[in-house]
């Protein structure tokens, strides 16, 4: 008779997830507390109801203490914020947020929109773990220097360009010339925000005025300057392969928006938004640029911008972003999502040790098909007036009606996007609340609605000139009693 084998003692073969269907059970049902750390839940918003025991921690309160998985510690002495990493490091610190972390036990997982290595190290003193690829590879990859050479890697070309350090106007003039891109032109800095370290360079007067952010500041991206139409496609690198998202319409300096010229304020997202062959174009691009990132280390969530020659129609890399960003909402929320599992549930699953089997080219297939998109656009509403003011009266987040008269009015407290019916009615996510500052820059909130924000020509609709208005109005400032000086550092909450 044969010897029996024992197995005790040897731990049960982990199943592997085999498809769309055992990815969800198993995030619905996992035990690990994944934490959302940031200045508010924006950026995931809905994430929560996609994972068990995922929570977002905060420093604004934009629902006024009424969603249940928004935590927002009381405020404590802190240096002044110089960035979204200076916010998380603050709150990793805080001990409300401390003890939020001890109370609810298990292995902590962390997501951020931002971090560095102080974040980092602030994780491992909590016992967590940081579900991201490492602080100093993220900004390698954040660099749109190295992101022209990653993409030259993988076929994915940029606007004509060349990179070199500018010395001054002459130089710049030399430097163009040999590379044949003319004197029209666009610089950018290897990191910065969006609007903010972009320069148009026609002139010496055009380069004067921005001299003391180019010079000195190493290498810089300078490209030709032709007539485009900005777009944005969010992926996920994981072992299987790279998914990819739909590709977006940007919002991009309208300045009943932002007072940045360049400085993104928005998305649209609906499948006819470009024609089949320059949504194609963009998707094999897309996954192209992932496989190469993951030649480089890199996993996880992306996003890419692209270009569009609006004479030509050629499609170039504008920048990477190696993380979730200001359109990882929309994204999220798109009908596929609904049907399959959210893009960032993928970059859960990356990071996690469960094992998975995913038909990638099958998935992005059916991702690619205009009816799993439904139309959507969102626009970030700052403070656009050059000037100082307290805000005494601010628009509470939830759901509001556009009149026939053109008023928008307060309709109802809600955290659900899906929420909004029609596209007379959009969802408002407060930022700026009673008591803030309000400066030029300063972001009051964001605005979702069904159905678009701009024309067939890309300019603002009346419609969503009305729901800007109507959502401004509702705000209300008293002057400051003395004189203020606001730095541009302020706080950046997308």
């Amino acid at each position: 008779m044969a010897k029996k084998t024992s197995t005790k003692g040897n731990p049960k073969p982990r199943k592997m997830l085999q498809n769309i269907s055992e990815i969800r059970r198993y995030f619905h049902r996992s035990e690990d507390p994944i934490y959302f750390v940031s200045a508010t839940n924006f950026n995931l918003l809905g994430l929560d109801e996609w994972a068990k025991n995922f929570k977002y921690i905060s420093y604004i309160d934009c629902y006024d203490g009424q969603h249940p998985n928004v935590f927002c510690p009381s405020e404590a002495p802190h240096a002044e914020f110089q960035s979204i990493e200076d916010i998380n490091n603050y709150l990793l610190q805080h001990k409300e947020v401390i003890d939020l972390i001890k109370r609810r036990g298990g292995k902590p997982k962390f997501v951020f929109l931002m971090f560095d290595e102080e974040t980092e190290r602030l994780v491992k003193e909590l016992g967590g773990q940081v579900w991201f690829p490492k602080a100093k590879l993220r900004t390698r990859m954040d660099n749109k220097i190295e992101t022209v050479r990653i993409g030259n890697k993988a076929g994915v070309p940029s606007v004509p360009n060349t990179l070199s350090e500018v010395k001054d106007y002459e130089h710049l003039r030399k430097v163009c010339e040999k590379a044949g891109i003319g004197h029209d032109l666009v610089l950018q800095s290897a990191f910065g925000d969006s609007g903010h370290t972009t320069f148009f360079i026609k002139s010496e007067a055009d380069f004067r005025r921005h001299e003391h952010e180019i010079v000195g500041e190493g290498e810089i991206k300078i490209m030709k300057r032709i007539d485009c139409r900005g777009s944005a496609i969010e992926a996920c690198a994981t072992e299987q392969g790279t998914i990819v998202g739909p590709l977006m319409t940007e919002l991009v300096g309208f300045k009943e928006l932002t007072p940045y010229r360049g400085g993104w304020c928005g998305n649209e997202i609906f499948s006819t938004a470009f024609s089949p062959k320059v949504r194609e174009k963009a998707r094999d691009l897309t996954f192209k640029f992932g496989e190469q990132l993951r030649k480089e280390g890199y996993r996880g969530y992306f996003e890419l911008d692209f270009l569009i020659d609006k004479k030509t129609g050629d499609l170039w890399l504008g920048e990477l972003n190696p993380r979730i960003t200001g359109a990882s909402s929309m994204t999220n929320h798109a009908a596929f999502a609904h049907a399959d599992a959210p893009l960032f549930l993928f970059h859960l699953l990356e990071f996690c040790s469960k094992k998975f089997r995913l038909d990638v080219d099958e998935l992005n297939s059916r991702w690619a098909d205009p009816d799993m998109i439904d139309n959507w656009s969102q626009m970030v509403i700052k403070h656009t007036e050059d000037s100082v003011d307290v805000i005494t009266k601010a628009p509470p987040t939830g759901i509001y009606r556009l009149k026939d008269d053109g008023r928008v009015e307060f309709n109802r407290f809600d955290y659900h996007r899906r929420a909004v019916e029609n596209e007379n009615e959009a969802f408002f996510l407060r930022i700026q609340k009673p008591g803030d500052f309000r400066y030029e820059g300063a972001d009051l909130g964001i605005l979702v609605t069904r159905g678009r924000s701009m024309t067939p020509g890309f300019k603002l609709n009346e419609r969503a000139k009305r729901w800007i208005h109507g959502i401004k109005s509702q705000f209300e400032a008293r002057p400051l009693p003395t004189a203020v000086e606001l730095s541009e550092t302020h706080h950046k909450i997308l």
